[in-house]
């Protein structure tokens, strides 16, 4: 029987609150031997419900704990890449939140760093690992639903969520593109099997108040192959609840996500050709990063393979471009 994968939480706000700690608790296999987090405090009080042993307010001292095999980033945006830097130097594997880093070139240099060094590093794109998402794959990568053309997607959150370290361009990145826009990009991408880039044209709206970031954008994408790409995010709607949507566009047939719905022209005619049970019991959420450290301690454990995550480069790139493209006011060419 192979040993345990000893693993640490860095930063435990709240994605490490409600998906992280409570899956990783009860993983097979994987065993959480220590939180890091600037408030103690806190820290201790999830480590105590929990029951996990050891307790640092500082990624060195972590790091100098000895006996860790891997560790999960779910810092504020901006200590992404030092974080996983120093993990790496440290002879550590990690799962790393989305985004790696703020930067295509920072995320180059993760992924130099991690050759050189022989560690792997994985990013928490969670939408990969939704079982809806997964049957939708199976429709577009087994040509069942002829020729992809389109991917039309958006996130609109209402107003008033969103706070702190999200709204400093320095912390976070970027507003309601980044946050909402990147799942949705890598999903795209990923799901259309990353056909190269060629033009990018986005709108934003400006910051408002204390904010420094945009809170909504607009960004349409066209690619290699025919296929073009729309998204649409905005963290300040106005409306009773949040909305998510998800379609796939292609020669003889749709999809659409969140239920997962699948529609193929046969014989002139639109047929629901849905798979039954393709929805978990848990939301998709949970299910999804579930899923994903499942996978996460598969490849530690070398039961599965591991694919270095040189894709991130291209999302980043993209989104740099829509950036640039909204800045500029004019069409970016890739």
């Amino acid at each position: 029987m192979k040993p345990d994968v000893l693993i640490a939480v860095v930063g435990v706000g709240a994605i490490a609150q409600v998906a992280h700690l409570p899956v990783l608790a009860k993983m097979r296999g994987a065993r959480l031997v220590a939180l890091c987090d600037n408030d103690r405090a806190k820290a201790r009080a999830l480590a105590d419900r929990f029951e996990i042993p050891d307790v640092f307010g500082d990624i060195e001292d972590l790091l100098g704990y000895g006996a860790l095999d891997a560790v999960v980033v779910a810092t504020p945006n901006h200590l992404h890449e030092p974080h996983v830097l120093e993990a790496i130097a440290a002879g550590v594997d990690v799962l790393c939140e989305r985004p790696l880093s703020l930067t295509s070139r920072g995320v180059e240099g993760i992924l130099e760093a991690a050759a050189s060094a022989g560690r792997k590093v994985l990013v928490g794109n969670n939408h990969r690992f939704r079982s809806d998402v997964q049957e939708l794959g199976r429709f577009l990568r087994g040509g069942e639903l002829g020729t992809l053309s389109g991917i039309r997607a958006g996130w609109y959150q209402t107003r008033g969520h969103v706070a702190g370290w999200r709204l400093r361009r320095p912390e976070a990145g970027g507003g309601a593109l980044l946050e909402h826009g990147f799942p949705l990009l890598d999903l795209a991408m990923w799901l259309a099997d990353f056909p190269r880039p060629l033009r990018v044209c986005a709108q934003m709206q400006p910051p408002r108040g204390a904010s420094v970031v945009e809170e909504s954008a607009l960004v349409t994408l066209a690619s290699a192959k025919g296929i073009s790409f729309t998204f649409d995010t905005s963290w300040s709607y106005v409306g009773t609840e949040e909305r998510w949507w998800f379609e796939a566009l292609s020669s003889r047939g749709s999809a659409r996500l969140a239920p997962l719905r699948v529609l193929k022209e046969i014989n002139g005619k639109a047929v629901d050709v849905s798979p039954m049970g393709a929805a978990a019991r848990e939301s998709a959420f949970i299910q999804s990063y579930r899923a994903e450290l499942a996978h996460f301690l598969s490849v530690l454990r070398g039961d599965s393979d591991y694919e270095f995550p040189t894709d991130q480069i291209l999302v980043h790139q993209i989104l740099e471009a829509a950036y640039r493209s909204a800045d500029e006011g004019r069409e970016v060419q890739l």
